[in-house]
């Protein structure tokens, strides 16, 4: 470039600013400049023309819109050689270097969706860091169903923040609503991109699931959260239950194992905190455990029921199996149960036996009948009062 020498366009002197504010500060220069010549000529020819001001607008926008209707036109050399510079410098150039700005930014716009390094405008939407290392377009595709089931989140907006899909988010999760950013959760540069402040819910994946070596990683990205005091917003995947204690220390809200097969776990746990800790007991036999007792079942409702196993420190009766084989969870309380088993939440180290559940039932029938035999006599009395 020869010395004095002003560049053709801003982006060969100012390459380390965005590529996009370039060409918008460009159209908005354009604008005003096109802004400037137009209020100029108005008043070129509302001054030298036998024209209202409205009719030197009208003529004005006519000209350099190029339609040309012909119902005014200028007569005096001054309004004529005006028209002619408006037309050429305004219409011609000026309209053309918006245009074919326009149409860069849009192509821009487009391939820096694709690539994941578009900054969204984001408020209050879930941020979800990293890539399942098998299944993730299954997982994200199950995740933004569910979680868009629950009242208050039916659309809400979901950004994931990961170094996959450098050539664009598959049809299948573009459809469903997410969009991505190409980055690492550890990086504070992407935590600013993705908006992670202003986010409703971060969820931090584990890298592999099955590497008790990836939480690491996210320690590492557990602490940038800590940093920017949004651990209280965060639910993160713990390989290893050893190292629990040291993500509650940063402040993370909720801590779970990976299940990749039931990304449910992870929407109840991010919308209802604690029922992670319920779900997690249903796995294991450490605490807690779901139980299945077969045993007939009639005379009770569903109410009386649970009200019997809890009564005798059995458990919490979770479902019902009818004479069909088909498991019923939640029926009517009230309505009389038939059927020929039972699955309740007992306690792994203390697990009833059968013959005590059944037990407690027959006891709590007897109870059911002594209550209404004392109470009839009562009732008929009001009655006949």
């Amino acid at each position: 470039m020869q010395r004095n020498r002003r560049p053709l366009n801003p982006e060969h002197e100012q390459t380390h600013l965005p590529m996009g504010g370039l060409i918008r500060h460009r159209m908005k220069r354009l604008f005003l400049i096109l802004a400037g010549l137009l209020c100029l000529q108005i008043l070129v020819i509302w001054t030298v023309e036998d024209l209202s001001f409205f009719e030197s607008v009208w003529i004005t926008m006519t000209t350099v819109s190029t339609v040309g209707y012909g119902d005014f036109s200028p007569k005096t050399y001054v309004g004529r050689l005006s028209t002619i510079l408006i037309m050429f410098v305004g219409a011609i150039t000026l309209l053309t270097l918006i245009i074919s700005d326009f149409i860069e930014y849009r192509f821009y716009r487009r391939e820096r969706i694709l690539s994941g390094r578009w900054i969204y405008k984001m408020n209050d939407h879930i941020v979800i860091i990293n890539t399942p290392r098998n299944g993730g377009e299954q997982y994200f595709v199950r995740f933004a169903s569910q979680i868009r089931s629950v009242p208050g989140y039916e659309t809400i907006p979901i950004m994931l923040l990961t170094r996959e899909f450098p050539n664009g988010l598959p049809t299948e999760l573009s459809d469903v609503g997410l969009v991505h950013y190409h980055g690492s959760g550890y990086d504070p540069k992407a935590l600013k991109a993705v908006h992670a402040g202003s986010a409703r819910h971060i969820v931090v994946l584990a890298a592999d699931e099955s590497d008790p070596y990836s939480d690491s990683l996210t320690f590492d990205i557990a602490h940038r959260l800590s940093e920017l005091n949004l651990g209280n917003h965060t639910t993160l995947e713990c390989v290893s239950d050893g190292n629990r204690e040291r993500f509650t220390k940063l402040g993370i809200r909720t801590i779970i194992r990976p299940v990749r097969t039931y990304p449910e776990i992870m929407v109840r746990s991010v919308v209802a905190p604690g029922s992670e800790k319920v779900l997690e007991d249903l796995f294991n036999y450490e605490h807690d455990h779901p139980h299945r007792y077969d045993l007939k079942l009639d005379d009770l409702n569903w109410a009386d029921i649970v009200s019997a196993l809890i009564r005798h420190g059995i458990g919490t009766a979770l479902a019902y199996i009818d004479n069909d084989d088909e498991v019923i969870c939640h029926p009517p309380t009230a309505e009389e149960i038939e059927g020929k088993g039972l699955i309740v939440i007992v306690k792994s180290s203390e697990t009833p036996d059968v013959e005590v559940v059944q037990e407690a039932l027959d006891r709590y029938r007897t109870f059911i009948a002594s209550w209404h035999e004392k109470n009839a006599p009562k009732t008929e009395n009001t009655k006949a009062s």
